[in-house]
């Protein structure tokens, strides 16, 4: 007996007449030998002239469709290639929306009718095909069970039939699929779900987030709309409040609104309703409780879709109760994580490490994670409101302290074991790794720094980055950790020492003399009360460094000489390279005939160890030894081959200090244009990590000796231009330049990325508004911020960017503008 599962044996039309679409070209999907198209009762309607219009139930659209053009793109082609296409992606990101419009540009091809059948509220798989003959109103009189019904109707017609919402029903989905598809050659299906389908042949299309503005840097007014996110907001706005347009003032609030909620245009719809009471700012400052505010949506549309709680709960019901505990879990990551982390935070009561790896695959399969990465190793990562909801979970079964402690062990020992084998061939792949994992670091760091009893594990953290912090530039940021960690952990210990140490380091890096001595008295006293042989011989070396910076060199030489001793004894042998390198340098700025056999030194144990980001200094070291003698053919030579070092962008300080140089020797070889140029470089290398120019007194002494000399070779004007051309390049550019002088300056116009800036996101608001000519008074105005405060974030603005005035600051943010509006054409075209 056939079961009504079982396709039947129909006939078929032996009829090859092939349809083509609108522009001519075969329809989209059609067989090779499709048959003229029948006018038939049901579902269509024919015109006066016997011809058969578009049948189907497509609703119409009420609302603009924004973006996609990208997705709609791929399905198209996809559909050409397969007879189903299943669209997957997190709730809220507009799969349903998507399939609709790809049936609508594609309803052409289908003559016999595209249908769409809405899922959601259909519980019992036993009950799918009678769902799908009323959609596509088949005449439910006949004797045949709805399965057959179904066959017998759709076996010698040309359809599309889109099946919206597969993922509660998903086994039933798979097999009415497999048996519609074996049963009617014509047929082609698109389907929604967050959770593929499993049949054969299925091809698969992930719905992305829409394009976002980054809202630390977000592009210029003019070029906003080009992100698809902020066009939605935009239409909706408008539908809400008539008139509604998109002003310089509500600009940030509106990227960050885009960008908070991960480019999910449900949230965005749901945010942009609640401007009939809120203004974008108080929409984006409510969005910390983004459930809370986004609890309310269209009262006509399903359940699920009336509100991001609900959509998200509609994904958590569908999981397993592993997959439940995994998504929580997961949660305590701040980015993207691989297996090996997922296995240390997730391990414990309910999981065991040998589940993990198929909990993360069926989170992926359902889009609660996403998969990135190429052929390497496989990293995943959850939106972030997902991943609020998770925390959520968490948080309700009181299990949050517990995972993120593990979730912090496992980064503490990520960066400890970094840290030890800092100074060897793995150099470069700790410093990608450490970039990679940042964002859980800085998680791991949160995590300390607000639990309590976790400060002290905090404090080691901080200061074991410093390392890479040191190279990476980043100082501002990695010295806000630290000053937090030490304010909250006061008691004495070896961390402490580390801490202060680190911290004064980099103080004294920024040009910030005062807390860097300060820093220092502390960390000497403790040092010597703790007698630790570590701590002491890091506090020696501190002394050492405070005085080179000081150009104290009488005193440098001797405190340095007896770290570098010390640190022999501890074998630590990235700080013997530090101390010798410190040593070195104070030798080479005294002319001490030593400084080239110890310049050498530093070298040599680089390339024994084959350490090539600390390789940079030594070379850069080495060029400036041979400036100074006059040497500037050597000079540049070691500058450059120290500045190829630098070009893969990890050893941003060392990128700095080879540009200045070079700019140095180049000035003395009469190219003046050239080191003009190269100085330009070098001031935007040295803002994007914060560093003073250039450090130390010599080296500034040096620095205004040849500007001066530029100034008198080139005029002002010649001299200004070819700085600003070098500020102007990226930092691919500056290199290539530095390297090869032929390149041409004019090839960054229009195509160069916005320079990075040490700027924070408050700052950056207030150069803008100082570009518009406003008052401090006027900006705390329009930020709602004291004018005290407004001038506080003139004054550092003014001296990060390196900078004496207003005006300075003003032309700078306006050619910042221009290169955003440039910089943003490309990867802000609508689909991406």
């Amino acid at each position: 007996m056939n079961s009504p599962w079982t396709p039947r044996s129909i006939p078929r039309s032996t009829a090859t007449a092939t349809t083509r679409d609108t522009h001519g070209s075969p329809a989209v999907g059609s067989p090779s030998n499709p048959r003229p198209s029948v006018p038939r009762a049901e579902g269509g309607t024919e015109t006066v002239a016997g011809s058969k219009r578009h049948s189907g139930n497509l609703p119409a659209e009420v609302t603009s469709f924004v973006g996609r053009r990208r997705e709609l793109s791929e399905a198209r082609q996809s559909l050409t290639r397969t007879r189903l296409l299943t669209l997957t992606g997190a709730g809220g990101l507009g799969k349903t929306r998507l399939a609709l419009r790809l049936a609508s540009e594609v309803q052409r091809s289908f003559p016999d009718g595209t249908w769409v059948v809405d899922l959601s509220l259909v519980e019992d798989g036993s009950l799918l095909a009678r769902t799908v003959v009323t959609a596509l109103r088949i005449d439910r009189t006949s004797a045949l069970p709805p399965m057959a019904a179904l066959i017998a109707h759709l076996a010698e017609r040309r359809s599309l039939l889109v099946l919206d919402n597969c993922e509660h029903l998903r086994d039933a989905c798979a097999a009415l699929t497999r048996a519609l598809l074996a049963a009617a050659p014509d047929l082609q299906v698109v389907a929604t779900s967050r959770q593929a389908l499993g049949v054969d042949g299925e091809c698969l299309l992930t719905v992305p987030p829409l394009s976002a503005p980054d809202p630390q840097c977000p592009p210029p007014l003019a070029s906003m709309t080009r992100y698809d996110t902020v066009q939605l907001f935009v239409e909706r706005a408008s539908a809400v409040v008539g008139g509604f347009t998109l002003t310089e003032e509500d600009r940030l609030a509106v990227a960050g609104i885009c960008h908070r909620l991960d480019g999910m245009p449900l949230a965005i719809e749901l945010a942009a309703a609640w401007l009939r009471v809120l203004s974008p700012r108080q929409i984006l400052s409510y969005l910390n409780d983004r459930f809370g505010l986004l609890d309310r949506g269209c009262r006509v549309a399903p359940p699920r879709q009336q509100t991001l709680r609900a959509a998200i709960d509609w994904s958590y019901d569908l999981c397993t109760p592993q997959e439940q505990c995994g998504w929580a879990r997961l949660s305590a990551f701040g980015g993207e994580f691989d297996l090996e982390a997922a296995e240390a935070v997730c391990v414990g009561d309910e999981l065991e490490r040998r589940q993990i790896l198929d909990v993360v695959s069926r989170l992926v399969d359902k889009s609660v994670l996403i998969r990135n990465g190429g052929h390497g190793t496989a990293r995943y990562r959850m939106l972030e409101t997902i991943r609020q909801y998770g925390r959520a979970r968490l948080h309700q079964a009181g299990a949050e302290t517990v995972v993120r402690r593990r979730h912090r062990d496992y980064y503490q020992q990520l960066v400890a074991r970094a840290e030890s084998d800092w100074f060897s061939a793995r150099q470069g792949a700790w410093f990608a790794t450490l970039r990679r994992e940042l964002a859980n670091i800085l998680m791991a760091l949160e995590f300390c720094l607000t639990a309590p009893q976790e400060s002290h594990a905090g404090l080691r953290l901080a200061s074991s980055l410093w390392s890479h912090g040191l190279i990476a530039g980043g100082m501002e940021e990695a010295r806000h950790w630290l000053g937090r960690a030490l304010t909250l952990e006061t008691g004495p210990s070896t961390a402490r020492v580390k801490a202060l140490w680190v911290d004064g380091w980099l103080a004294f890096l920024r040009g910030d003399t005062v807390v860097g001595r300060d820093r220092l008295a502390e960390c000497q006293a403790l040092a010597g009360g703790l007698g630790d042989a570590e701590s002491l011989a890091h506090a020696m070396e501190f002394g050492g460094l405070a005085a080179l910076f000081e150009s104290d060199f009488l005193a440098a030489a001797p405190l340095l000489e007896e770290a570098l001793d010390r640190h022999r004894a501890t074998g630590d042998l990235w700080a013997q390279w530090t101390a010798l390198f410190l040593l070195a340098l104070t030798h080479c700025l005294t002319r001490d005939p030593r400084a080239a056999t110890m310049a050498q030194r530093c070298l040599a144990l680089c390339e024994t160890h084959d350490a090539p980001l600390a390789r940079s200094y030594a070379l850069w070291l080495l060029g400036l030894q041979h400036w100074l003698h006059g040497e500037n053919r050597q000079a540049i030579t070691r500058l450059r081959d120290g500045l190829r070092l630098t070009r893969s962008g990890c050893d941003l300080l060392g990128s700095a200090q080879c540009l200045e140089v070079l700019a140095w020797a180049t000035a003395q070889e009469g190219n003046s244009e050239h080191a003009a140029t190269l100085l330009g470089a070098a001031q935007t290398a040295r803002q994007s990590i914060g560093a003073a120019l250039p450090g130390l007194g010599h080296l500034l002494h040096h620095h205004t000796e040849c500007e001066n000399r530029l100034r008198n070779a080139l005029g002002d004007t010649a001299y200004d231009e070819a700085v600003r051309a070098g500020i102007e390049l990226t930092r691919s550019q500056a290199s290539d330049y530095a390297l090869d002088g032929s390149v041409a300056i004019a090839a960054s116009n229009g195509t160069s990325e916005p320079a990075h800036t040490p700027l924070t996101r408050r700052e950056r608001q207030v150069v803008e508004l100082l570009a518009q000519g406003l008052t401090d008074r006027q900006i705390a105005a329009k930020l709602v911020i004291s004018p005290r405060t407004a001038e506080g974030h003139v004054q550092r603005m003014l001296a990060k960017l390196g900078f004496t005035s207003r005006t300075q600051a003003a032309t700078w943010a306006l050619k910042e503008s221009r290169l955003w509006h440039d910089s943003c054409a490309e990867e802000s075209q609508p689909g991406r």
